[in-house]
């Protein structure tokens, strides 16, 4: 028996059965979900996991423009790329053989960092977007090629990586950065996150107001934590208030968590793997963060967000009006600087009486 495959299609992946095939059975011969396959896109965001999640909103506009166009997206997390995205890829060793050769229409890198800018600048393409690596071996953003506004945003974002009263001065968001140097206008496109499946079980109480406390910044961000006390005197003051107080972190946040959580009598169930993770986050209603991955799934799930911010441009962060973001009282003056570097810490002028004001107004809304 001769079978016939047709490598041209959309769906074929060359090594294993098609997404058709595998949902009916069906060949190639006379299938009904055939697509022309009109060429290929690499999209590179590589980090951090927030930023990852906060480059979705592309995705839009991108396979509306592309919509015959195999695309694939490599990254350091290929976890949070959502399954619309076919072809999701970590950069390792077997992955880079492949890239490498591969002919793509297009190569958008919207990552700074030397790895991926010669990932970008190895590739064979017909055109690239953002930035790619010069002969000195450096970063540089793609000026060539694209129209004279996209290359202005990529030189204009180039600039605010390598300057802070730059990036202070900028007034774009980071969706409206990256749509603008891929020739896009930014409409108020959401984030795109996919929900564990199936959905964790956890014994949570399935009436009243769920409220998530992230206590963690990462750990080497100390400059973003805020005082162990407020969270105490925050999470007290929400249960006073008849909301159920969720505690949330990870490792590095487990022995403070269980220590809030004896003194405050609240939730916390422990640190889970990132899907299990996403999908606790999903029972609440509200999360209450400072700039940190759980931040971005907040926002990807559609939850309501309290984000505590001091140390990076406020301008920057999209929050698709279901979120407030409070600063400290004291200004902050250790822009991007992971240890704070001042005698007061300006995190403690952030009281938990502001927090639980912006929270109730938050729930408020409809």
């Amino acid at each position: 028996m001769v079978l016939n495959y047709r490598s041209e299609c959309l769906h074929f992946r060359g090594h294993i059965p098609c997404a058709p095939h595998k949902s009916s059975g069906v060949h190639c011969d006379g299938c009904l979900d055939f697509v022309e396959r009109q060429g290929r896109i690499l999209l590179i965001k590589l980090g951090a996991a927030g930023d990852v999640i906060r480059t979705t909103p592309l995705l839009d506009p991108l396979m509306k423009q592309y919509p015959h166009h195999a695309l694939t997206w490599v990254s350091d997390f290929p976890q949070l790329v959502p399954d619309l995205v076919p072809d999701r890829l970590a950069m390792t060793p077997e992955n880079l053989l492949w890239l490498r050769q591969t002919h793509f229409d297009l190569v958008i890198n919207l990552d700074k960092d030397r790895q991926a800018c010669a990932l970008a600048a190895e590739v064979n393409c017909d055109q690239r977007i953002g930035f790619t690596l010069g002969q000195d071996g450096l970063c540089r953003p793609v000026v060539e090629g694209v129209s004279k506004a996209m290359a202005k945003a990529a030189h204009e974002k180039f600039l605010t990586g390598l300057f802070d009263d730059v990036n202070q001065a900028c007034t774009l968001t980071y969706p409206e950065e990256i749509f603008n140097i891929c020739g896009y206008e930014f409409q108020g496109q959401q984030y795109v996150l996919d929900r564990p499946v199936p959905t964790p079980n956890f014994d949570l109480p399935e009436q009243g107001t769920i409220i998530g406390l992230n206590t963690g910044a990462g750990g080497r961000w100390t400059s973003r934590l805020w005082p162990e006390l407020y969270w105490e005197e925050l999470a007290v003051k929400l249960k006073k208030a008849g909301y159920e107080v969720l505690l949330l972190g990870g490792p590095q946040e487990d022995a403070k968590n269980k220590r809030l959580a004896h003194a405050a009598k609240v939730l916390y169930l422990g640190h889970y793997d990132l899907p299990t993770f996403i999908g606790l986050m999903d029972r609440c209603e509200l999360v209450i963060t400072a700039v940190t991955m759980a931040m971005h799934i907040a926002l990807g799930l559609g939850k309501k967000l309290v984000l505590f911010n001091n140390i990076f441009n406020p301008h920057e962060f999209e929050l698709y009006g279901r979120g407030v973001l409070l600063q400290p009282v004291q200004e902050c003056t250790c822009f991007f600087q992971p240890r704070c570097l001042n005698e007061h810490f300006c995190m403690e002028t952030l009281e938990p009486d502001a927090v639980l004001n912006a929270v109730n107004d938050l729930l408020v809304q409809k």
